[in-house]
C-alpha cells in the first residue's frame, strides 16, 4: 500500500519522493549535472543605413543566410537614414552597434563623444554626386552648384555624416565652400528621393549605390562626380577612406565582450560568404521584391567587384586614407586618428 505524505495542499507519493532524493544524491556524489534549459540566444541590435544599402549589405545578409542563428544570436537590424543617426541610436543605447563611415566616428570624437570600430565592412568608397537631368546644361562642374539644394544622409548634432563631409570637400576642391549651397537631409527610401529630384525639391544628392546607377540608367540624373572614378578620387585627399565599419560604445566592449566577439564573427562569416558566391547568388539571398532595386543591386555588385573587405580586418592603407580625409575636412582636429578609435582584438589588421 502506497503511503501518501501531505505537504500543505500538495500530495507526494513516497516512492516518487524517494526517487527524487536518490537523484539528488547522485548529482551531489557523482557530479552529474542536472538537466538545464536550452540557452536563450544572445540579443544583438545593430543600427545601419538601409535597408539593402550596397556598402552595408553584408550586415543585411547575416540573418538572410542564418549566420546569427548558428552563432546563437538573435540579430535585430534597425535601418536608419544616415550613419550619424545610427551612431546616435547606439549612443542612446537603443542599439549595441552602429555601422557607419569612419569619418563620422572621428567627427563624433571631435565633438566630445566616443565610438570604437571593431570590424571593417567595406573596401571601396562608393559615393556619386548626382544632379537632376533638367540641369545638365547649367551644371557642368562642382562650382555650378552654387545656390542649389543638395540632399545628404541624415546627420546628427555630434556626428557629421561622411556624405556631408564629402560634399563640403568637393565644393572646396572647386573653389567653393559649404556656405555656397543648402544641404538638406534625405532618407534611404528610393521613391521619396527620386520624387525630390523630379519635383526639383533638391537639385542634387550625394548618393550611394545602387540608387545612383539606377537613376543614371533611367536618365533621370547625371553623375557630376563619382568617387569610383580615378579622375575624381585623385582630387580628393584620402578618397579611399573606410566607408562602412562596425562600431560600438566603449562600455559594450568592456562589459559585454561576448557580444562584440560574436558580432565580429558574424561579419567575418558574411564577408567570406560573399567572397565565395556570385553577385546573382547574393541578390537572390536578399529576396528583393522590387525589380528595379533588384536589378540595381546586381548592376552595382558587378560594377564594383572589390567592394567589400575580405575578412573584416582593418586595412592600414585605409586607415592612412581615412586620417588624411578627416584631417583635410576638419583641419582644426589634427590630433584625432583612426588608429586611436579602433579595437581590433577580434578583427585584426591587414596591409
Amino acid at each position: 500500500m502506497e503511503i501518501i505524505i501531505s505537504f500543505f495542499s500538495d500530495k507526494i507519493a513516497v516512492p516518487s519522493l524517494l526517487k527524487y532524493v536518490v537523484l539528488l544524491l547522485l548529482v551531489f556524489l557523482l557530479g552529474i549535472p542536472p538537466v538545464q534549459a536550452a540557452e536563450s540566444p544572445l540579443r544583438i541590435t545593430v543600427s545601419l543605413v538601409g535597408p539593402r544599402n550596397l556598402s552595408y549589405l553584408p550586415i543585411d545578409l547575416i540573418p538572410r543566410i542564418g549566420i546569427d542563428q548558428e552563432e546563437g544570436v538573435q540579430l535585430i537590424l534597425n535601418h536608419v537614414g544616415g550613419g550619424g543617426v545610427a551612431i546616435k541610436q547606439t549612443l542612446a543605447r537603443n542599439s549595441d552597434f552602429a555601422v557607419a563611415g569612419f569619418p563620422a566616428v572621428m567627427s563624433l570624437k571631435a565633438n566630445g563623444g566616443t565610438m570604437l570600430g571593431v570590424a571593417s565592412v567595406s573596401d571601396a568608397t562608393l559615393f556619386v554626386l548626382i544632379v537632376r537631368a533638367a540641369l545638365q546644361d547649367e551644371v557642368k562642374r562642382i562650382a555650378d552648384l552654387k545656390g542649389r539644394v543638395i540632399g545628404i544622409h541624415n546627420s546628427s548634432v555630434n556626428a557629421k555624416t561622411v556624405a556631408q563631409q564629402l560634399t563640403e570637400l568637393l565644393l572646396f576642391s572647386d573653389g567653393g565652400s559649404e556656405h555656397d549651397i543648402r544641404m538638406v537631409p534625405v532618407g534611404q527610401n528610393w521613391e521619396e528621393r527620386a520624387l525630390l529630384l523630379e519635383n526639383g525639391k533638391v537639385d542634387a544628392i550625394m548618393a550611394e549605390e545602387p540608387f545612383a546607377s539606377v537613376m543614371i540608367q533611367e536618365k533621370k540624373v547625371f553623375a557630376l562626380a563619382n568617387l569610383a572614378d580615378p579622375a575624381v578620387s585623385g582630387r580628393i585627399p584620402g578618397s579611399h577612406f573606410l566607408h562602412a565599419a562596425v562600431t560600438t560604445r566603449p562600455d559594450v566592449i568592456q562589459n559585454e565582450p561576448v557580444k562584440v566577439q560574436r558580432m565580429v564573427t558574424m561579419v567575418r562569416r558574411a564577408l567570406q560568404w560573399i567572397a565565395s558566391h556570385t553577385p546573382e547568388e547574393l541578390v537572390e539571398k536578399m529576396a528583393v521584391a522590387d525589380e528595379k532595386e533588384r536589378q540595381g543591386l546586381l548592376l552595382a555588385l558587378k560594377k564594383y567587384p572589390r567592394l567589400y573587405s575580405p575578412n573584416g580586418a582593418f586595412s592600414r592603407q585605409q586607415m592612412a586614407d581615412t586620417n588624411q580625409f578627416f584631417k583635410f575636412t576638419n583641419p582644426k582636429q589634427d590630433g584625432i586618428t583612426m588608429e586611436s578609435l579602433i579595437h581590433d582584438q577580434w578583427a585584426g589588421q591587414r596591409e
